[in-house]
């Protein structure tokens, strides 16, 4: 194991504890103080994944994620914080944070959440390349490929390589998490999906949070796929979960 992790935290036990914890693992790691230090890190390495403190001095953990999302896509990052607000965790997750993460945490919590991102981003560049994480899943069902690798439903296009969306010809901008979510309720459309299935698929088998997570950002993708477009595709099932599909 070589991968490398960027830990910007100010608090410097907990930085020296996450340093030596991961270098433990086999991980190589880099420590930043600021956020201003830890974009500059960022800046000047490659990094396999970051851990990242909201609360820091000179630019804030938010300021540094949005920065970092404005150039990178697809660098798992994981939010610290001591604030477990609802607020806080959607801020973070809304500008395209991987996974949240509130101390005081286990640090065999921690270490799971990272194994699970940084295996998630292993399947991403793998589907990016050609190689499909899901290739596994049946076909019945599914959303229709065609010969340029086209997910499609309806007027709704997605491209795996590409990472292209597109409804009725107007493009739309997703999240690395909301894209992963879209992929998943196309390759099994017309099929109602649990939340622990949605979980599993998008997050990983490692994930220890809340499955309303998916709740959170099933809001996210309806609104930037549905609204404004006829038909609506993604449904609620009461009780059960959701189903992508042309019809309610």
């Amino acid at each position: 194991m070589n991968e490398a992790v960027l830990v910007i935290e100010d608090e410097p036990k907990i930085a020296r504890l996450l340093e030596l914890e991961l270098q433990y693992e086999g991980y190589q790691v880099g420590k930043a103080e600021s956020g201003t230090e830890g974009l500059e890190m960022y800046n000047d390495g490659q990094w396999d994944l970051i851990l990242l403190d909201i609360m820091l001095p000179g630019l804030s953990g938010i300021e540094v994620l949005r920065r970092i999302r404005a150039k990178d896509a697809m660098v798992p990052i994981l939010m610290l914080t001591a604030k477990d607000s609802v607020e806080d965790k959607v801020s973070g997750l809304d500008l395209g944070a991987n996974d949240y993460i509130t101390k005081p945490f286990r640090i065999e919590e921690l270490l799971a959440r990272v194994r699970a991102a940084l295996r998630l981003s292993a399947a991403a560049a793998a589907s990016s390349s050609g190689v499909s994480p899901h290739a596994s899943h049946e076909s019945s069902g599914h959303a229709s490929e065609d010969e340029t690798g086209w997910l499609t439903a309806a007027g709704l296009k997605l491209n795996e390589g590409t990472r292209e969306v597109s409804r009725d010809g107007t493009p739309i901008e997703l999240t690395p998490r909301e894209f992963d979510l879209l992929v998943y309720l196309l390759q099994n459309q017309r099929q109602v999906l649990s939340r622990d299935q949605i979980v599993q698929a998008v997050w990983g088998y490692d994930y220890y949070g809340d499955t309303n997570v998916v709740d959170v950002y099933i809001r996210y993708v309806r609104k930037k796929v549905d609204n404004g477009f006829n038909p609506p595709l993604i449904h609620t099932v009461r009780g059960v979960g959701y189903v992508l599909k042309e019809q309610s």
